[in-house]
């Protein structure tokens, strides 16, 4: 079986595998659950300088990524059925769903931005999905693609020892985790809740279901009316 891969394009390939090395994503790498491949965007540059960006036509302040130097690039990955991602502040959100769409996959093919980013013909032509960790602008994509990759390989068979715990995860049920208590049962004055110590498994079971729901309806308002609403729409 055919490990699941992924490939990156970037302009600094010595930041990888970085934390991928190391924990589950490390673990499952030497385990040859999935592969990581890194190309850096330099080695496909038209001239011996190794330039891939340019002034922006209309004028305005830094720097964009050539889209000839792009296809160029792209156009030594051996794609196999995986898409090609670009990690962009316009992109759709990156959350579990997509995560899990990915895990399901070949693999994903990141190409990590710079400067002001990718000339927009590029991201037309060679049929680009934008994906955005989040509100917010980092100094090149290679983070988000690490947060990317983690977020998909944990997701992979074989990636988690147990398995089952990838079901009680946040977003996994359209609500965030229930809180969790270990040893010692009462620390600093503050108690672990009485039910979890009651084994007692349905009212455990009960008592976590709760907990969720007010941790999202407090904190996720967003998520909380998602989750309402689609409970109504099965009922």
């Amino acid at each position: 079986m055919t490990a699941w891969s992924a490939t990156v394009l970037t302009l600094f390939p010595e930041m990888f595998p970085g934390p991928l090395a190391a924990s589950l994503a490390g673990k499952a790498l030497e385990e040859n659950i999935w592969s990581l491949e890194v190309m850096d965007i330099r080695d496909h540059a038209a001239d011996k300088h190794g330039t891939v960006d340019d002034t922006p036509f209309g004028g305005g302040p830094g720097m964009v990524m050539r889209a000839d130097v792009i296809e160029t690039a792209l156009g030594a990955v051996e794609r196999r059925g995986r898409p090609v991602v670009y990690l962009s502040p316009r992109g759709r959100h990156l959350d579990q769903a997509l995560a899990r769409d990915f895990a399901a996959g070949p693999g994903v093919v990141l190409l990590c931005g710079r400067f002001e980013g990718v000339d927009e013909r590029a991201l037309e032509a060679l049929d680009v999905i934008e994906v955005s960790l989040g509100d917010f602008v980092l100094s090149g994509g290679e983070p988000a693609a690490i947060a990317l990759l983690d977020a998909s390989v944990r997701l992979l068979p074989g990636a988690i020892g147990e398995a089952a715990s990838l079901e009680e995860e946040s977003f996994e049920t359209g609500l965030l985790e229930y809180p969790h208590y270990t040893r010692p049962a009462e620390w600093q004055g503050m108690k672990v809740p009485e039910v979890l110590l009651s084994g007692h498994h349905e009212r455990i079971e009960e008592w976590r279901r709760q907990e969720a729901e007010r941790v999202t309806r407090e904190r996720r308002p967003d998520l909380w009316t998602r989750y309402v609403a689609e409970r109504h729409a099965r009922t």
